[in-house]
């Protein structure tokens, strides 16, 4: 499944470095998007690199999800693609 990233997982005073907002086309509804809590997400660099993490929840009402990368994404990863695995 393709997703895009959205932002940073974020307060109004703290920026949550490694937990971000990922939006995946035809998830729609908190619940689809509990069934894929769990799953594998990876983003690719355009240097090669492969950063990987898990969806750890639904972030909101809309099917929006709340990923945890074992390292933070650099700030150019905003709006760029990641892949969910399974």
């Amino acid at each position: 499944m393709k997703g895009k990233v959205v932002q940073f997982r974020r307060g109004r005073h703290t920026i949550h470095e490694r937990q971000f907002l990922i939006e995946v086309s035809g998830i729609d509804s908190k619940e689809k998007a509990t069934k894929l809590v769990g799953k594998d997400v990876s983003w690719k660099s355009p240097a090669g690199r492969e950063i990987r993490g898990k969806v750890a929840s639904p972030h909101g009402n809309k099917g929006v999800l709340r990923c945890i990368f074992e390292k933070g994404l650099p700030g150019q990863a905003i709006t760029t693609d990641v892949e969910v695995k399974g």
